[in-house]
């Protein structure tokens, strides 16, 4: 399988992407900074110059044109203010969508945010961020892509445990990005989570059997 990756320099995604490279998968990784092009094919990706920002829907899909799933990875990170939320957790996301749709790739994964169910109204960053959330993630569920939204509770830069919980509702809670990652491995080789919200925390159960679990539910 050939993994497309926007954000590819985040935490999540380079351990997304050294996952799906030593599991035989290609990687392309969408970067906006040429510095970042080292630490992206360290983890075993192609970088790729795209800065999702400024790049037509055109020039989004020559840039991932031949892989087989799309995963949302970027995000205007902390520290940035409200109008960089839009036009990257929301606008960005929704260019990507319409490039993978343009590059005909049918698999397409968000990594979206708990609270994006149901985001509060307010103008300040926090609102405003779950706001672009909530918006981006209603234009992939609105798609025809195969589609899955991972909804992941707070996220920590602790080692990976292997044990997560995984629902269809919404639970507070907090998560390795390592563990975030290696469950998106497991979603994107698995068809049967297309169509599903699924929301993802730290927990008791092996990540197979709480991806079992959550289809169960």
């Amino acid at each position: 399988m050939v993994v497309a990756i926007a954000g590819a320099h985040g935490k999540i995604a380079m351990g997304l992407a050294r996952l799906l490279a030593d599991g035989g998968d290609e990687v392309i990784g969408l970067i906006r900074n040429p510095n970042h092009a080292a630490d992206v094919s360290a983890r075993g990706a192609s970088p790729i110059l795209c800065d999702l920002e400024h790049a037509s829907v055109a020039e989004v899909a020559e840039a991932i044109a031949g892989a087989d799933a799309a995963v949302f990875a970027a995000g205007a990170g902390p520290g940035s203010g409200a109008e960089r939320k839009l036009t990257m957790d929301r606008d960005g996301a929704i260019k990507f969508l319409q490039a993978a749709t343009r590059a005909g790739m049918p698999r397409f994964v968000i990594i979206s945010s708990i609270g994006a169910e149901a985001p509060p109204a307010g103008e300040d960053v926090s609102s405003v961020y779950l706001q672009a959330k909530a918006a981006a993630d209603e234009a992939v569920q609105a798609s025809d892509r195969v589609w899955t939204v991972v909804r992941p509770g707070r996220l920590t830069d602790g080692p990976a445990t292997g044990r997560v919980r995984i629902g269809s509702a919404p639970f507070r809670g907090q998560v390795p990005r390592e563990d975030v990652a290696a469950v998106l491995v497991r979603l994107l080789h698995d068809d049967r989570f297309a169509g599903r919200v699924l929301y993802l925390n730290g927990g008791e159960d092996p990540i197979g059997q709480a991806l079992e679990s959550a289809l169960a539910s």
